[in-house]
This record gives C-alpha cells, structure tokens and sequence, in this order.
C-alpha cells in the first residue's frame, strides 16, 4: 500500500539529541566511478581504504556479513507493501543488513555533530556505529511484548545511477510498538501498580513510540523528516497503537516545530526526571 506523502520541507535538526551529518559517511561509500581524473580516482582509492578498515570491527563483534560495495536494489525487487514515496525518495522498513548499518552510522554522526574538535571522535563514532548496528538487528528481530522497526527512507532507483546503499540512505527513525503498565496513561508515569502485575497485550493502552530520528546532512529541507515522521504514525496505527509518544530536548526547536505541526502535544504531567533533563515528552492521539 502506498500512502500518499506530506509536502512540508524536513527540518534540519529532527533527534532528540541534534540531526545528523552526513558528510563522512562518504568515506564508507565506493564513489561512482565516472571520471577519468588520477586525482579523483586516488581520492576514491583512499575512501574505499578507509572503509576497509571498519570491516573488521564488526565482523569480529560477530555482526552478519556487510557488503559495503552493495548496490541499492530496485524497488520490484522489494517484497513490501508499506511505503510512503514523495519526490525522489521512498519510506520504508529497513530490510538488508547494510541498510541497518548505515541507519546506524547516522546516529553516531548526530550523536556527535555538536562536537566538532572532540578527540578520538571517529574512532567513537565508529564503536557507536558497531554497537548501535547489533543493538537494532536485534530490537527489531524480537517479537516480545515491544516489536521494534527501523524505518529508513532511500533515493529512489534511478538507471543511469547505480547507487550503493550506504550512499541511498537519508534518513532514519525507530518506531516501538509497546503496552502502558496498569493505571499508567503516558510511558514512564509513576504509579502504584500490583506487585508482579502482567503487561495486558490487548489493543487498550498499546502505543508507538519514536526515537533515533536522523536526516542525512545533504538531503536535508525536502521532506524526509516530515514523511517518514507520517509513515511512522501511519504504521503504528495500522499496529493497533492508540498513541504515539516522542521524547524531545527543550532547546531543539527545530524538532518541536516539526512534531508539534505533525499534531503532537505536549504532556504538561510528565515525570519530573525529565523537567530535571530538559525533556519534554510529547504525545499524538490517534
């Protein structure tokens, strides 16, 4: 099923800890080899060493098999009805482990966009990418009480461009689909709950919840945050989800425009803990 897209730009800065660059990224990626100059085919040589260098990091953390030179396939070769495509741009699941990874590298270049001249930092980034990679293969492969997805949004084909997938890439987000805890009416609410009280798994109190929200640096202001923000909400309603919740830092503006324009609100009674962290937790009714 395709749904129909919104046409509001994205914002430039969508996470809850900043948005993310996507500059570096390009050092992971094999550069279409459409130029005869030795100064930019040594420029290549040198980008496609330096993804090397990565590989085994991941391979001995015992992650699957990455084929960083993948092509990006095309769309009838995807067996998905659950999209959103707007522009040049598609929204969709995540489905091929590189895919994954790449979503994983754009948290970590968010994660630390904001600091520039910090030492060490692509060797963090790198650790957070490996991390963060095994960490979501293995949230979105449980099927406990919170089914996770990692929704990605790729470039469309094109036939004159092969495009690998770390290069396709854009943009990111996490959707949980989770249950409140007994007298609870918003995620992390303190209440007295019977001791040993069971999640009841039933379409009453299920909600979405989205995290990890990233648009690659050069694709930003062309809706992608906007969209794939829409196809999450779209998603976790088609789940039974009778809410959806985000948690927001005070001074990202930008993300506060973006999702209070998306209809969410403010939840004025939530914890103090996130007053203390400069947090607000928003809400959409569905």
């Amino acid at each position: 099923m395709v749904v129909m897209p919104i046409s509001t730009p994205g914002f430039s800065r969508i996470s809850s800890y900043g948005a993310t660059s996507y500059g570096r990224i390009q050092a992971f990626c094999t550069m279409t080899m459409n130029s005869n100059s030795p100064q930019i085919q040594r420029k290549e040589e040198v980008q496609v060493q330096h993804l090397k260098t990565a590989i085994p990091q991941l391979e001995t953390a015992g992650a699957t098999n990455l084929h960083f030179n993948r092509l990006q396939p095309l769309d009838q070769q995807l067996v998905q009805e659950e999209r959103i495509e707007f522009g040049q741009f598609t929204a969709r699941e995540a489905l091929l482990d590189e895919e994954y990874w790449t979503a994983a590298w754009l948290r970590a270049e968010s994660h630390w966009e904001d600091q520039p001249n910090q030492r060490y930092k692509d060797n963090y980034k790198r650790k957070f990418t490996e991390q963060e990679f095994n960490a979501l293969k293995r949230r979105c492969r449980k099927q406990d009480k919170h089914k996770c997805t990692c929704i990605v949004v790729v470039k469309k084909e094109d036939r004159s461009v092969k495009r690998t997938v770390l290069k396709s890439v854009v943009g990111t987000l996490d959707l949980s689909i989770r249950y409140l805890l007994p007298r609870e009416t918003f995620p992390g609410e303190r209440v007295k709950a019977p001791l040993f009280c069971s999640i009841d798994r039933t379409s009453q109190g299920r909600y979405g919840y989205i995290a990890n929200l990233c648009v690659a640096k050069t694709a930003r202001r062309q809706g992608i945050a906007t969209n794939m923000l829409y196809f999450a909400v779209k998603l976790a309603k088609s789940n039974g989800a009778e809410q959806v919740f985000v948690h927001v830092h005070k001074k990202n503006i930008p993300a506060l425009g973006l999702y209070k324009k998306m209809g969410f609100q403010v939840v004025e009674m939530a914890t103090s803990q996130l007053s203390k962290e400069q947090t607000y937790l928003l809400c959409l009714g569905l």
